[in-house]
């Protein structure tokens, strides 16, 4: 397993990216735009998760297909991004065709994660802005972006670091692809306690997370693993990571399913604690359907799924990684230097 070209999610085929942020809001969102409807999934294990369309998603219902999946920042005011994008798509003509002669209607699940309380000017009014960011994101979509302090991650902290907006790919050796986009705004902290390795830093491949530091020569009390979580901070309400995974494999919405279900394993290895009940951890899986999946299915879906928790470990230590300070909110690599 090797990154893909980018060593971003846009390494799948037919997937793109739209970020948009506000400085003085300090909150932003994040649009993942395939060029074509396609399969979709959904799995949540946080316990306060803040979704939109994730029933469409269920493999016994009508909707197989989407046109784009919105992460936000905002909480509940951040839905309204998905507002924003189906709008603009609604304007490109894409959609579900509901009934001939009618409208498309596109359809585009969303999950949102808190960062009201970072010091940005939240007093907008009657207005949010995440509508007209979700437009602009999604018109802005392309290849390439930079991680960190961008999209939907401007304004998030990972446990008592600044956190972000993290991407990774890797690509088989049968030639598949995976990628993932991560939000990190976790209550669980994604180093170790009481040192300067990433939790992550196993799966880290090519340099991404600079110098791997040392592993530490002994395991940790279970009371060492609230050190530097927003335990610490004492502000355990205020998280969610929130995320994407692509592949160009073909699946069904119930085999996309169980992938999404393999990839949250990828935050458990970046991340600890993790799925708390402070955090709604949600985790979406599209497949551009590029590629047949191979014979036999079973097996192979469990690659998929097993390589697609790594991608998204690697995507939530790149996203703390790249971030940069803001304010109060410290960066891995001002508190560590950059490895």
């Amino acid at each position: 397993m090797k990154p893909g070209v980018r060593n971003l999610i846009t390494d799948v085929p037919g997937i793109a990216v739209g970020n948009v942020h506000d400085t003085q809001v300090m909150s932003g969102v994040s649009v993942v735009l395939p060029n074509e409807r396609c399969v979709a999934a959904v799995d949540a294990r946080g316990g306060g998760p803040g979704t939109r369309e994730t029933d469409a998603l269920d493999p016994a219902n009508l909707v197989d297909e989407i046109d784009a999946i919105t992460l936000s920042g905002g909480s509940v005011f951040g839905l309204d991004a998905a507002s924003g994008v189906t709008a603009w798509l609604a304007g490109e003509g894409r959609g579900f065709a509901v009934a001939a002669g009618g409208p498309p209607s596109p359809i585009v699940p969303a999950a949102i994660l808190y960062d009201l309380n970072n010091d940005g000017d939240k007093d907008w009014g009657a207005v949010p802005p995440y509508r007209a960011m979700g437009i602009k994101a999604a018109g802005e979509a392309g290849l390439d972006f930079t991680l960190g302090n961008q999209g939907a991650g401007y304004g998030a902290m990972a446990g008592t670091y600044k956190g972000g907006l993290g991407s990774a790919s890797a690509v088989l050796q049968n030639g598949a692809i995976i990628g993932a986009l991560i939000a990190v705004n976790s209550f669980g902290a994604a180093v170790m306690p009481n040192t300067d390795r990433l939790w992550a830093a196993p799966y880290a491949l090519s340099g991404e997370l600079g110098e791997a530091t040392k592993a530490p020569e002994q395991g940790f009390d279970p009371t060492d693993l609230l050190t530097g979580t927003k335990a610490q901070a004492q502000a355990p309400g205020h998280n969610t990571t929130i995320g994407v995974v692509a592949t160009d494999i073909a699946l069904t919405p119930a085999q996309a399913q169980r992938v999404a279900i393999m990839a949250q394993d990828g935050l458990a290895r970046a991340l600890r604690p993790v799925h708390t009940p402070f955090d709604g951890d949600t985790i979406f899986v599209l497949s551009t359907a590029k590629r047949k999946l191979e014979d036999p299915a079973a097996f192979n879906l469990s690659l998929i799924g097993a390589a697609a928790a790594d991608v998204v470990a690697r995507s939530v230590a790149r996203g703390v990684y790249e971030a940069q300070t803001i304010g109060t909110m410290t960066s891995y690599r001002d508190r560590h230097g950059s490895n």
